[in-house]
């Protein structure tokens, strides 16, 4: 199976970029995360005319979440409590595969209340998981908006005080692996080219200014299956890109 996540930063924006990127790599499931558009305005015709089935969740043009996939999606499932949240998590049925593609609040800044958010998110998510891993085999991929360890960022020195990097971030991120799932992305050797995430500006992405924030979290099940671990840094590099880039797991 080919899984992929990618925050798209405005599926109106990136269409075209998200059409061709369908037509090279071909994922048998895809999720997405900001796509930025109700879904009235989703465009399903996008995948269907490539032999998707999707399943989208947006409210406004803010966030915004969806799986596509070869297969049926079953057992829908938006919220990681129910659908008066805001649009970040959105969890299907795939050929016996429980998939979340979730995207998570951001924090804005330590102290802001945003981050208190985050945080009561992030758990609301592990009690979601926690029902679920018991059930069948989990993929839970998007953007978590934490990068897991020092060495997912490109200096540390220059994040301190900042959110992505907090104590209480990354321990809310190790309380979600502790349920059983493991970080695909964790064991890659080259830490500088497993960057997901660059900020628009100063360069970001030419001078390697990068954060390691889209994981895949697999059941330890699925994890031993997989073949291979990619982050498609030639799509962020492509003209008017999202500032993340897709990441590609083979099982």
């Amino acid at each position: 199976m080919r899984f992929a996540t990618w925050n798209v930063n405005s599926l109106r924006a990136r269409r075209d970029l998200v059409a061709l990127w369908l037509n090279e790599h071909q994922p048998d499931v895809l999720c997405l995360q900001e796509t930025k558009v109700k879904d009235a305005d989703f465009p399903e015709e996008l995948f269907e005319e490539n032999g998707y089935h999707v399943a989208h969740w947006g409210v406004s043009s803010w966030n915004g979440v969806a799986i596509v996939a070869r297969q049926p999606l079953d057992n829908l499932i938006l919220g990681v409590v129910d659908d008066s949240e805001e649009a970040r998590c959105i969890a299907a049925d795939i050929d016996g595969i429980r998939v979340f593609s979730v995207y998570v609040p951001n924090g804005r800044a330590l102290g802001d209340p945003h981050y208190s958010y985050k945080l009561e998110w992030l758990e609301a998510l592990r009690a979601r998981l926690s029902d679920e891993i018991q059930r069948r085999p989990l993929l839970v991929a998007g953007d978590f908006n934490i990068a897991p360890t020092d060495d997912d960022v490109y200096d540390r020195a220059a994040l301190e005080g900042a959110t992505h990097v907090s104590e209480p971030e990354r321990l809310a991120l190790q309380r979600l692996l502790d349920l059983g799932l493991v970080d695909c992305g964790a064991s890659a050797e080259d830490t500088d080219s497993n960057f997901t995430w660059w900020d628009y500006r100063q360069g970001a992405f030419r001078r390697g200014m990068g954060m390691r924030i889209d994981l895949v979290l697999a059941s330890r099940s699925l994890s031993g299956e997989m073949c291979s671990f990619q982050v498609d840094r030639l799509t962020r590099a492509a003209p008017k890109p999202s500032d993340h880039a897709p990441v590609i797991v083979e099982f």
